[in-house]
């Protein structure tokens, strides 16, 4: 069998070692939702979407990704606790097993790419064992061109085959694991999904790609982020773990969206890996989040929903089946997403935080080493109560906002960004906490997103530059004294607090938690990044 990752203008089905039934390629968005109402697999809501469910799988499952180690990826890749190796003959072994699994079957085949930017594009071939996972494909990848379609040569394969389920612990699976497995492959170019329905490892497993090839091989900055641009072309970037409101806050109705999830950043050019949208959709409004709700109509994808009973009305506060409900749809049902998806260098970046502890003020200034530490910190926070004995938030750290996505050492990516930071000295870098304020999480209560964006707005027209500044306590992070359209109290943190011997105490542990994160990192730092880390005191003082 010929190596996939070689280019070949007549290569077929066969010549991936593959004997389907049949193969139906690139069909419609309409077509792939016809046939999996045919076939049983999904139903449409009331707006005209298609609603499914991906099994077993609601998530992604880290740890059952596996890079194979070989003689590009030895010396390269970060491996432990997030790259997971798996050997050449195992990954060849798995192969055949899924091609022998998929023997006499129906298959939906899609050719897309990633990467808006023209110089950094890669075609993508995409097989999936159910239509509407195709129809996520043609979601969330960029749409190439009846014509293009025509003469595209894949860079990369897709296999996903979720009936397949390999025997825990065998051919370099999880031995506790239940089968399932995503694997990587960049000598043949190849992702293989076994095990798992869930859309999301296909869109993460091109990302993670992108996470070696971009920084690797290009001297491209990959990024977990949305981005956005205004009517005069600045560019803003949103960097935010699950939660945050990364994609809430980039969907902007007097911005063009570039995309909302997956960026890189190369020189003069901020642009969209993907074609589509992944929105978490748990206790969606139009009210709250008009942009997203109204993007959920025919051709979406939905999943994992649950219905108002007696009716195709979706339940959006219904977590019974995950708090993980999902929404897949193009860029397009944006109505003012831009085309095509990149912009400029950003003239501003925002580090997004959930901070369920109540410490974080809602906006604040970062200078190039503060930037550095909290981009390597990559800090937000889960509430209580939603695990059986979890009282306390639990602060999640998160390298470069995205660590279990980065196939290098985040440090690698965190260079990248301070180059990109030196060379552009007119780049406002800012931390935003979208969590608590008065008070952690069961005292306080959540910023209003209304403030966020005010907050938000301000920073990016420039209105922030013209106010005074107060540097936090602890932290150092400049915090604005006033804002239009929010409140004065609200933006310095300790004055919410009733309490604030309360909000010293718990501003001292937060910080004590940042520094032990960053001893890891701390060898790699230079000095400026080192003098970034909030001031931890004990009892007789610093």
């Amino acid at each position: 069998m010929q190596e996939f990752g070689q280019k070949n203008p007549t290569a077929k089905l066969a010549d991936l070692g593959l004997n389907v039934s049949i193969a139906h390629w690139n069909l419609s968005p309409e077509e792939l939702v016809k046939k999996t109402l045919e076939l049983g697999q999904g139903e449409l809501n009331d707006a005209g979407a298609l609603c499914v469910s991906t099994g077993k799988f609601t998530g992604r499952s880290p740890k059952d990704k596996f890079t194979v180690k070989d003689a590009i990826t030895e010396k390269s890749v970060d491996w432990g606790d997030v790259n997971f190796a798996m050997s050449p003959e195992n990954f060849d072994a798995l192969y055949k097993e899924v091609s022998k699994y998929l023997d006499g079957k129906e298959v939906w085949v899609r050719d897309a790419y990633a990467c808006a930017d023209p110089k950094y594009r890669l075609n993508i071939r995409v097989i999936n064992e159910a239509p509407w996972a195709n129809l996520f494909c043609n979601d969330l990848f960029l749409r190439p061109s009846a014509e293009e379609v025509k003469t595209q040569n894949p860079d990369w394969l897709i296999l996903q085959a979720p009936g397949y389920v390999a025997t825990p612990g065998q051919l370099g699976t999880r031995a506790d694991g239940k089968g399932n497995f995503t694997a990587v492959n960049f000598t043949r170019k190849i992702i293989l999904i076994g095990g798992s329905a869930y859309t999301g490892e296909m869109k993460k497993g091109i990302f993670g790609v992108l996470n070696f090839i971009m920084p690797h091989d290009n001297g491209v900055l990959s990024m977990h982020c949305s981005a956005n641009e205004g009517k005069d072309g600045d560019v803003a970037l949103f960097f935010g773990l699950s939660g945050t409101g990364k994609t809430t806050l980039s969907a902007d109705p007097n911005r063009a969206l570039i995309g909302d999830d997956e960026h890189g950043w190369a020189k003069g050019s901020v642009f969209n890996f993907e074609g589509g949208c992944y929105a978490k959709c748990i206790d969606l409004t139009e009210e709250k989040e008009p942009q997203i709700f109204r993007a959920i109509k025919p051709n979406a994808l939905l999943e994992n929903i649950k219905f108002i009973a007696g009716t195709n009305k979706v339940d959006y506060k219904d977590a019974s089946i995950t708090e993980n409900t999902r929404a897949a749809y193009p860029i397009y049902h944006i109505d003012n997403a831009k085309d095509p998806s990149y912009g400029g260098d950003p003239k501003n970046i925002f580090f997004l935080t959930c901070d369920a502890f109540g410490i974080l003020p809602p906006i604040s200034k970062l200078t190039t080493g503060q930037a550095m530490y909290h981009f390597i910190s990559g800090y937000t926070a889960k509430v209580a109560g939603t695990e059986v004995g979890v009282t306390e938030p639990q602060t999640t750290f998160s390298a470069c906002f995205g660590r279990v996505f980065l196939p290098l050492h985040p440090t690698r990516y965190a260079e990248l960004l301070g180059k990109k930071l030196e060379q552009h000295p007119d780049v406002n870098v800012w931390l935003v906490n979208t969590g608590w304020s008065g008070g952690a999480y069961g005292v306080g209560n959540r910023m209003k997103l209304s403030y966020t964006r005010s907050m938000i707005t301000a920073a990016i027209n420039g209105e922030l530059a013209k106010v005074e500044f107060e540097a936090h306590p602890v932290f150092g992070i400049l915090m604005p004294k006033s804002c239009p359209g929010v409140p004065d109290e609200v933006l310095l943190p300790r004055n919410t607090w009733s309490d604030k011997e309360a909000y010293d105490k718990k501003a001292n542990e937060l910080a004590h938690l940042f520094v032990k994160n960053f001893s890891k990192y701390a060898s790699h730092a230079n000095e400026e990044i080192l003098a970034a880390a909030p001031v931890v005191f004990n009892s007789v003082g610093a």
